[in-house]
């Protein structure tokens, strides 16, 4: 059983994480045992701006995995490239746990890139409706979030309660065929847990 300590965000991703850690163990590794904890919450600007802040939730996050787990750091690029910024937070990560697993990804630009990379596979969906024959690039949207709003039937996008249902109902193939940050994810969760089954 690997112990997964990530730190978020949003207050979706704090329930929407685990659910799809839990489906990537499932449908993609049945053998895969994995127990996603309760993810840390953080304010993105303080998190990665006060270094005294920064060292706090790492060593949380450290504390709550064990020795033999995995961090996961899952973070919104927003404007940022993902790569760099996604470099730039492990490198400092690793001063402070330097003895843990630990992988850094950036959802570009939101967390909801996800959702539209899959898009498809939620028409229908809590009020969703993808337009027959739009051209969807997952990733350009800045306002992720305003993308998946536009498309609902009443108007609303409810973070809390979108994301989670989102999160356990996309196609996780075609997220990862859509989108390079969710194929970074997958490429981590092979490189931390896959390989430990």
């Amino acid at each position: 059983m690997i112990s997964i300590a990530s730190i978020v965000e949003g207050d979706g991703e704090v329930s929407a994480l685990p659910i799809l850690l839990r489906r990537l163990a499932s449908e993609w590794r049945p053998g895969v045992a994995v127990n996603p904890l309760q993810p840390i919450r953080v304010r993105r600007d303080r998190f990665l701006n006060r270094d005294d802040e920064f060292r706090r939730q790492l060593l949380l996050a450290a504390a709550k995995s064990g020795d033999d787990g995995w961090i996961l750091i899952v973070l919104d690029a927003d404007d940022d490239c993902p790569a760099d910024l996604g470099q730039e937070i492990y490198r400092r990560a690793q001063q402070h746990i330097a003895h843990r697993q630990l992988s850094v990804v950036l959802a570009n630009r939101e967390f909801e890139a996800w959702f539209i990379a899959a898009s498809q596979s939620l028409h229908g969906v809590r009020g969703f409706t993808l337009p027959h024959g739009e051209v969807i690039h997952a990733e350009t949207p800045r306002d992720a979030k305003g993308w998946m709003r536009d498309r609902m039937r009443n108007g609303t996008y409810r973070e809390i309660l979108d994301q989670p249902a989102f999160t356990a109902r996309i196609d996780l193939q075609q997220a990862f065929d859509n989108s390079r940050s969710f194929r970074k994810l997958c490429a981590e969760w092979e490189r931390y847990v896959s390989q430990r089954a």
